[in-house]
Formats: structure tokens, sequence, C-alpha cells
């Protein structure tokens, strides 16, 4: 059980980032700063729909990492609760934005919005509005019964991180620096979600 734990969070992980790698690659004058992950394969550009299962697999792979992790921590229901919920939201959130791209430019007026990017969006804003208490209710739930490791101060410490750009991405999502924020809250999760693959790895190999 471990290893497929172990090997559903890292793969997913590695399929998100090459993912996102490739897709800013292949469209010139993409900004890394000032543009959305999902403009790299929006509805209508050429040579993407590869991205899109690379992201779908990614978030199956992320999902049945949340479902599975529980069986290999301390019982606890706070800890149970919050894999669970990280894996809808994180999982089949970016299961649901690969099958659903967002329209070229990935405007997020909704009057605006086809049908995909309306899913696309409700999708997105659930998964960066939910994750980041999820991996905090991991940490605090884990703080008495894992005091001795540094698995409950990494989770917190994550999700204090994607909630601060959260926030800030909410406040301006049309501002200059959304691609930014959006990576820095995508990094944190996916840290987490590497961090705890070899948490329990390690730990389950004693």
């Amino acid at each position: 059980m471990r290893i497929l734990i172990f090997g559903a969070g890292i793969l997913g992980t590695l399929l998100f980032v090459v993912a996102s790698i490739l897709g800013g690659a292949q469209i010139e004058g993409y900004s890394l700063v000032s543009q959305f992950i999902s403009e790299s394969y929006a509805s209508g550009l050429p040579n993407t729909e590869y991205l899109r299962y690379m992201y779908v697999t990614s978030g199956v792979l992320l999902a049945l990492f949340g479902f599975l992790v529980p069986s290999k921590m301390p019982k606890a229901v706070g800890i149970k609760i919050g894999f669970f919920l990280f894996a809808i939201f994180y999982g089949f959130g970016t299961v649901t934005t690969g099958f659903f791209p967002c329209d070229i430019g990935c405007n997020p007026d909704p009057e605006k919005a086809s049908l995909s990017q309306f899913i696309h969006n409700t999708a997105g804003f659930l998964t960066y509005a939910m994750v980041p208490f999820c991996l905090l209710g991991i940490g605090f739930s884990s703080r008495k019964i894992m005091d001795s490791t540094n698995f409950p101060r990494v989770s917190i410490i994550c999700a204090i991180l994607a909630f601060s750009f959260v926030v800030l991405l909410f406040g301006d999502p049309t501002g200059p620096f959304i691609g930014l924020f959006q990576r820095i809250i995508e990094g944190s999760v996916l840290f987490w979600v590497v961090y705890t693959a070899f948490y329990i790895q390690r730990t389950n190999n004693k």
C-alpha cells in the first residue's frame, strides 16, 4: 500500500509540473508571471489535448493519494477528513479543470465565459478556496499525535502560504502577477504532497 501511495503522490505531482512546463514552453510569449496555467491548454489552442490528459491523469493519481494516505496515518478523524476533502477538491478538481478547459485568454468574467470555462472556473475556485483549509486541518489534527515529526508543521506552513496567495489571487484576478500567485499556490500544495509521500515511505519502512 505504501508503494502505491508514494507512486501516486510523486507521479501525480510530476505529471502536473511537467504539463505546466510543456504548456508554457510551446506558446510564444507566454508569461509564467502574468498568465494562468490554464491558458497554456485553453480550448482552441493547437496541440494541447495531450496536456489535458496529463492534468486529468495527475488529478486521478492525487485523488487516489488523498484517499489512501489515512490508512498509513494515526487514526484521527481530522486527518481522515482532511485527506478525503483534499482528494475531492484538489484531485477531482484537477480532473475537472482538465476535462473542461477555459476559453483562450481565460477571461474571468462569467458573462463572457463558455459552459466549459464556467465549469473550469467553478472547479478552480472551489479547489483554491478549500485546499488550504484541508492542509491546515490535517496539520492541526496531527499536532498532538505526531508532534515528534515535522509533518504537522510542514502542513501548517504550506497551508498558510497557499492561503496567503489565494487571497492575493482572488483579490485581483486580472492583475499582472496572477500567474506567479497561482504557481506559488500550486507549488505549496504539491511540495506538501511530495513531503507527505516521502514521509509515508520513510516511516512505514521502519
